[in-house]
């Protein structure tokens, strides 16, 4: 478990190793703006496998996607014109927004109905991130299935130290704002339905 710790001078640096290891197939751990997350490759069967095995979650529990922008949510979902306004008024932001899938990803990201879960964060270093990666990321909060997740570092590093699995590489920036979980609203119904508030 390699840790870095990031900072405004060495971002770039930073987004650069993290790239890196992301098309290596590796599963990061990132600060973001609720709590600290683990990532990977959405389209990467194996890293997706291993962030399951990390977390000790069940495969009934599916992964939701970071995406950069609404556009690369529509290439995935199916959006209408009355959701797209909802959305444009919660992203970049704290919302897990659930719709009918288009693609096909790998085990673990669409659940047995078809849904997909998509958020556009608003956190700079992970929103440059997926400025240059040039595929949507797997998201989840970077804690054992059962246990809280958490904004502090030492609380994440203590959750996966002495672990036989472990993220690969943790991108340190401190302690984050205290802040909630995001909201995750499944659109797929009539109405839309709180899943999570």
């Amino acid at each position: 478990m390699r840790i870095i710790k990031t900072n405004q001078k060495n971002l770039r640096e930073v987004i650069k190793i993290a790239i890196i290891s992301l098309k290596k197939g590796k599963v990061l751990v990132c600060p973001t703006d609720t709590v600290y997350g683990l990532i990977c490759d959405a389209k990467n069967d194996s890293a997706i496998r291993r962030i399951f095995k990390i977390k000790k979650r069940s495969f009934q529990k599916p992964l939701s996607i970071f995406v950069k922008n609404l556009k690369t949510a529509k290439k995935l979902a199916i959006i209408n014109g009355k959701q797209e306004k909802i959305l444009k008024k919660n992203w970049p932001g704290k919302l897990i927004a659930v719709f009918k899938a288009k693609k096909k990803f790998p085990k673990g990201i669409v659940c047995e109905f078809g849904k997909i879960g998509l958020r556009v964060p608003d956190y700079k270093l992970l929103n440059d991130l997926l400025d240059n990666f040039s595929r949507p990321l797997t998201q989840t909060s970077a804690n054992i299935s059962g246990e809280l997740a958490s904004n502090k570092i030492k609380d994440v590093l203590n959750q996966f130290q002495n672990k036989k699995n472990q993220p690969d590489l943790v991108i340190d920036a401190g302690n984050l704002k205290p802040l909630k979980l995001s909201r995750v609203i499944d659109f797929t119904g009539e109405k839309p339905k709180i899943l999570r508030g």
